[in-house]
């Protein structure tokens, strides 16, 4: 057993499980906890049912355990995007993770088969097993199908928002708008894009955490039902081998995937989340290990917002996330040596197949020589600021113009749909980071209204806020310090010039450090309301340039 009890408090426990219906035997097999985050608002979890449930009890009631369902919080970010509520989305990483690490300990767990698939719960649930520290394998969910325009056009979620712009602008008409928002997303499951829940998906499997394919699988599919078995087996001989996430843990493991990260243009949240998942594990993952790796690993493959029509459907049908392991272990890239819970990375890049080498590039024909993330510095973010410049036009890497700035992405979404931003402009939102906000929400919106009235190229933003994976343009944002805190953002006025250069990695404002610190010797912070979960984060958060998690120091 892994954990210990003594038979007082074992009985005392039992007493309360006969009450559920479980016998004498079963009540002596190790508890294995189903941690489900299951509910009715958010697809990419909506496919852990009870069907699925049951699939899993039975598969580890035949190797010997005993599976039991605890549910906890897993929220969608698109169902409060442009509201207030997106406030809540990066602190709710850290909520569940304290959630996992509640019901594993309360309820002293022999193991856990974690369930997620959506943006900040993957990485949520993951630091919370790592502080836990039992057997655990984790399920994700899988992709939903991608959509299509009554004519035929692929579309997906992130599609309805530059429709809106167009269709404000007057582009496309309301009917045609209305036709994207029907028919956008027509599955459960994750969106199909390179966004922040497959980025995520993909670092649970590279972490060895997910069965082979599992992050690259169509949900609900024969496939993704069986990807489930085998997670419930195989949570079983961890438990019997006795073997812990951290036995499997090591620098390389999040180094690789980094590496993953800047060879598919993953998600820019993943700088927030491989760092704070990482410390948990005693292991430093910061921004200037995805420079450093950004230097040598290039993008092989680009699916959208990076690709213009390939979505997770194709990265599939092309050999999905272990044929980019393939091709990046073919050429060094990558250790294979690193452990998981379903063997070691060698062995998933062994099993794989790279089916469309032009959907997944090998590394002798990459589609860019750089990894798809950049960290810039310079007057403006003197710590760090990010693009993912893989799906930014190459035509826009170097940028200047005229700093507007908004102390809210509401100011700035509502300024753009009334032409009042125009080519040329650096358009400067602030006062959305981890403390700012609370809760650095996304900046999205404003971002989808650029690329919907055709201004990918043509205007630059920069923000302490961040994007969704899905993001496309000349957006830069985890600007830290934060406005909140005093960093330089804060102090840039309407009309200064800003320069962006994505190749050498600078982000500038020409004002001189002299009128910079008399302009900081008169500012005033913004301070936003915030109450309950949101002040407490708050309070205890780091910076974007460390994790933006209340759990980052170690004792």
């Amino acid at each position: 057993m892994i954990r210990e009890w003594n038979e007082e408090s074992l009985d005392h426990r039992n007493t309360l499980l006969y009450a559920m219906g479980i016998s004498e035997e079963d009540a002596q097999r190790p508890i294995i906890g189903l941690v489900n985050t299951w509910n009715e608002m958010n697809p990419g979890h909506f496919p852990f049912d009870k069907a699925l449930i049951a699939e899993m009890k039975e598969e580890i009631y035949k190797e010997g355990g005993l599976a039991l369902e605890l549910p906890i919080t897993g929220i969608c970010d698109g169902i409060c995007s442009n509201t207030p509520g997106d406030r809540y989305t990066l602190p709710t990483r850290d909520l569940v993770s304290s959630e996992v690490e509640t019901v594993a300990e309360l309820n002293m767990l022999e193991g856990m088969i974690i369930m997620a698939t959506c943006d900040k719960v993957v990485p949520g649930m993951l630091m919370g097993a790592v502080r836990v520290n039992i057997p655990t394998v984790m399920f994700t969910g899988g992709y939903m199908a991608a959509g299509h325009r009554s004519d035929g056009r692929m579309i997906t979620l992130t599609h309805t928002k530059q429709a809106y712009a167009a269709y404000v602008e007057g582009s496309i008409t309301r009917e045609e708008y209305k036709d994207v928002v029907r028919n956008a997303c027509p599955t459960p499951g994750a969106c199909p894009f390179m966004g922040t829940a497959n980025t995520m998906c993909a670092m649970a499997e590279v972490l060895g955490f997910t069965p082979h394919d599992n992050a690259s699988c169509r949900s609900q599919t024969p496939k993704w039902h069986e990807l489930a078995r085998q997670a419930a087996r195989q949570v079983m001989h961890a438990w019997r081998e006795e073997i812990r996430p951290r036995d499997i843990l090591s620098q390389s493991s999040f180094e690789n995937v980094v590496r993953y990260m800047m060879a598919t243009g993953g998600s820019t949240n993943s700088m927030l989340h491989i760092p704070a998942l990482a410390r948990q594990a005693h292991f430093d993952i910061t921004p200037e290990t995805f420079d450093a790796i950004s230097r040598e690993v290039p993008v092989l493959s680009t699916i959208y917002p990076n690709h213009p029509t390939y979505t997770m459907e194709d990265f599939e049908a092309a050999g999905g996330l272990g044929a980019v392991i393939k091709e990046l272990a073919a050429a060094g890239k990558v250790d294979t040596e690193a452990k998981g819970m379903f063997g070691t990375l060698g062995e998933k890049a062994a099993r794989a197949c790279n089916k469309n080498p032009d959907v997944i590039h090998p590394v002798s024909d990459p589609i860019h020589e750089q990894g798809g993330l950049a960290v810039l510095h310079g007057n403006i973010g003197t710590d760090s600021a990010i693009v993912k410049f893989s799906a930014v036009d190459p035509a826009a890497w170097k940028f200047s113009g005229p700093a507007k700035c908004y102390d809210s992405q509401d100011d700035a979404w509502h300024a753009i749909l009334k032409d009042e931003i125009v080519a040329g402009d650096v358009v400067i939102i602030r006062y959305e980071g981890p403390k700012g906000s609370p809760g650095m929400p996304h900046m999205e919106t404003f971002m989808a209204a650029v690329l919907g009235k055709g201004l990918g190229t043509q205007i630059a933003l920069v923000s302490d806020g961040r994007f969704s994976g899905a993001t496309g343009g000349l957006a830069i944002g985890h600007v830290a310090p934060e406005a909140y805190e005093g960093g330089n953002l804060a102090l840039i006025r309407n009309g200064d010039m800003v320069y962006i250069d994505i190749e050498n990695r600078t982000l500038t404002v020409d004002v001189s450090d002299e009128d910079l610190a008399a302009r900081k010797a008169a500012w005033k912070p913004v301070i936003k309301p915030a109450t309950g979960w949101l002040q407490l984060y708050r309070r205890q958060c780091t910076s974007a340039h460390r994790g933006a998690t209340v759990y980052w120091d170690q004792e």
